[in-house]
């Protein structure tokens, strides 16, 4: 999806996402260095993709399991959970490996009309 789609989107709701470096929480950045320096080799994950069922959604939703470049050189973040809005309103914070499935199975189910509404089938 485009960023300056998905930006519009986020707009619109009260749960904001890091979606590009500039974005990322600066202490959090830090703490992932500092654990990387640290720990190298012997870590068995990225520190942001740890589950820490104890934070608030919003919370979850800042936390960026990578904030990294790519091979080509662009820095790419991905945010460890994505916020998913059900049909009742209710959101959710789905992590980004944990629940891919049901994320995929979000995207399949949301499609947007021409104003930008969620239409769900």
């Amino acid at each position: 999806m485009p960023s300056d789609i998905r930006n519009e989107q986020q707009k619109n709701s009260d749960i904001q996402q890091p979606m590009n470096p500039e974005e990322v929480d600066p202490q959090q950045k830090r703490e992932h260095k500092a654990e990387l320096r640290e720990k190298g080799n012997k870590l068995t994950g990225n520190p942001g993709e740890r589950i820490d069922d104890s934070m608030s959604i919003e919370e979850k939703a800042k936390q960026v399991a990578v904030d990294a470049p790519d091979p080509t050189g662009d820095q790419v973040v991905v945010p460890t959970y994505f916020i998913a809005e059900g049909e009742d309103g209710e959101k959710e914070a789905l992590h980004h490996v944990k629940d891919a499935e049901e994320i995929s199975d979000v995207i399949r189910q949301a499609r947007m009309d021409e104003d930008g509404n969620r239409q769900w089938r």
